[in-house]
């Protein structure tokens, strides 16, 4: 693990956490992100169910508290471009933002989450929404674990010597985590669906296929047998024609 500066823009303040990635054609990419203004989780893994997963980066992108609430949206944004153009992930992880005693924080966090979601949708990058509950589940098996038993296990998952800290970075792996097991199983429950559809099309090709030919036969038995009606009519005449001329 190397850890570096991050160059943002602004006063945006980050200190990310690279580390080295196996990423082949069959692994999927997902960057996760825990929103909010002042401090906002990112994380980004490669992996596939049933497999071991491989943290990539992780980080936080803070926002000075006293600064105008444009310019930390903007400085955010900028933050996001950046580990979007850097990592290239194929997917978008973002907590579900529900509502809390305190509006004003949840208000900044639902803002940030939207400038997260933008920034996917500029790039054509399919975003998921995945509540606490759902994170929390798919990670330690509990919906109502604490931030220190989803960090234990998102370090465990990932093989980390250390827990991800601050917690921001931990929630944001998570989501991450969580996305590609969840959408893993939702892309084999497609593929399977899909599957079956060709399936059953092809069988519905195949009886239209059989119909037409037993039509197609039953035309044919049907036209010899006027054939030969005619046939028999014709030699009915000519003999009958015969035995007048006599």
């Amino acid at each position: 693990m190397s850890r570096r500066p991050a160059t943002a823009p602004g006063r945006v303040k980050t200190t990310e956490q690279v580390f080295v990635s196996d990423r082949d054609g069959e692994r999927m990419r997902v960057l996760g992100v825990d929103p909010g203004l002042t401090r906002c989780g990112i994380g980004v893994i490669d992996g596939m169910p049933g497999r071991a997963l491989t943290l990539v980066a992780t980080d936080v992108i803070c926002t000075p508290a006293g600064d105008d609430i444009a310019l930390r949206l903007l400085a955010l944004e900028e933050g996001i471009e950046r580990w979007l153009a850097e990592h290239k992930p194929d997917a978008v992880a973002v907590e579900r933002v529900f509502s809390q005693h305190n509006v004003r924080t949840v208000m900044g966090t639902a803002q940030a989450g939207a400038v997260a979601i933008v920034c996917a949708a500029r790039r054509g990058l399919p975003v998921a929404l995945h509540t606490p509950s759902e994170v929390k589940a798919a990670v330690t098996g509990n919906g109502r674990a604490d931030k220190e038993q989803v960090t234990m296990m998102v370090a465990r998952l990932l093989r980390m010597d250390n827990p991800p800290r601050p917690a921001d970075s931990a929630d944001a792996l998570a989501l991450a985590i969580c996305h590609l097991w969840r959408g893993g199983a939702q892309r084999r429950l497609s593929t399977a669906a899909t599957t079956v559809t060709a399936a059953r099309q092809v069988a519905a090709a195949r009886q239209v296929a059989a119909a037409r030919q037993v039509a197609a036969a039953r035309q044919a038995a049907a036209a010899r047998q006027a054939a030969a009606a005619r046939q028999a009519a014709a030699a009915r005449q000519v003999a009958a024609a015969r035995g007048g001329a006599r």
